[in-house]
């Protein structure tokens, strides 16, 4: 399956970054669910948590609140004002 680069960032750090095969948000339009191949896209971010999973199956998951969400290219930014990863 063809990966995905992500980046989760908050206003001060990076929270997490890697390859994944999917990512699922919430945006103020709903959830989302992005695959390799996706549309380019700007969305605004919602509260709530982001869930991305990788190519071993695993899956990382964060808080994020405030900010946008972009794809293109096979690459997805989220921006977020206040992110932490899920423990």
């Amino acid at each position: 399956m063809a990966a995905l680069t992500v980046s989760v960032v908050s206003a001060d750090r990076e929270v997490w970054t890697g390859e994944a095969t999917m990512v699922v948000a919430r945006t103020t339009e709903g959830q989302i669910g992005i695959l390799a191949g996706h549309e380019p896209l700007l969305a605004t971010l919602a509260e709530g948590q982001v869930r991305i999973t990788r190519a071993d199956g695993s899956t990382v998951t964060a808080d994020a609140a405030d900010g946008f969400l972009s794809v293109e290219h096979d690459t997805v930014t989220i921006v977020a004002r206040q992110a932490a990863l899920v423990s």
